[in-house]
């Protein structure tokens, strides 16, 4: 194998993206689909599923909310039924959480939102640990935390908040998980243009007391490149990750943000 041939992944890698029905998800589904791969992937819209069924009918999916276990256990039914087995586990499912000051914030919301951002990454590990330790193709996590798992982030406390301990617990599993070849690495999205950040562009710009375009000029102006990243330069590291030109890198914090100086 050249270097040029490592950097893609292996052909026929059994890969399950959560989440990955739209947005990021999809785009990561599709790459390593692209690649070879056989891919399964679950999302709580069903709407989405359907969508993606329409575009790329080769992925499998299943409809489940990453954040509760009978649904995680229904994934991995499927996963075993339609892949026979793991190789990869992309956690992307996250949900943007709640804006706004401390002493402002539902309870309800922070707990919604530790539910689907962490939480999910436990359940769907402790389910995908044991496959990934039979895979023998340098069977690998990518856990989707973000920039503001780096950084402070006012107003987006519950966001931050999980986004920090994704870190945390991909490190412990990536040395966990090590002596049993299997490696663990996260990615920092820094601000991905689509939808989603739209909504939360508004969402800041109204706690704040600005309009959206001065928001949304406030964001790119905090990157070195003055400029957003995509779901796709999102999915091209999540393969690099996956390849076997990273057979030796475990436990790293990958920023992908266009080096976001600040949040």
């Amino acid at each position: 194998m050249t270097i040029l041939d490592s950097l893609r992944p292996r052909p026929g890698l059994r890969v399950l993206v959560t989440a990955g029905a739209s947005g990021i998800g999809a785009v990561i589904a599709r790459a390593f689909q692209e690649a070879g791969a056989h891919v399964h992937v679950c999302d709580v819209d069903r709407a989405a599923l359907d969508r993606l069924a329409a575009d790329a009918p080769g992925i499998s999916s299943s409809a489940a909310d990453a954040s509760i276990a009978d649904d995680v256990d229904l994934v991995f039914d499927d996963v075993q039924g339609t892949l026979g087995g793991l190789d990869v586990l992309v956690n992307n499912a996250g949900i943007a959480g709640p804006t706004g000051t401390v002493q402002a914030l539902d309870p309800g919301l922070w707990e919604r939102t530790v539910a689907v951002n962490l939480n999910s990454q436990f359940l769907f590990a402790r389910r995908a640990v044991p496959m990934l330790k039979d895979s023998r193709a340098d069977p690998c996590i990518v856990a989707m935390s973000s920039v503001a798992g780096r950084l402070g982030y006012a107003f987006r406390t519950p966001y931050a908040a999980t986004k920090w301990a994704v870190i945390g617990l991909m490190k412990s599993l990536a040395i966990e998980l090590g002596p049993h070849g299997v490696r663990v690495n996260a990615i920092l999205p820094g601000t991905v243009e689509g939808e989603r950040i739209n909504g939360v562009i508004a969402a800041r710009a109204a706690a704040t007391g600005v309009t959206p375009e001065a928001m949304r000029e406030e964001y790119i102006r905090k990157t070195s490149l003055r400029r957003m990243v995509t779901a796709e330069d999102v999915a091209a590291m999540t393969l690099f990750l996956c390849s076997p030109a990273a057979r030796n890198v475990s436990g790293q914090a990958v920023s992908v943000d266009a080096n976001t100086e600040y949040l």
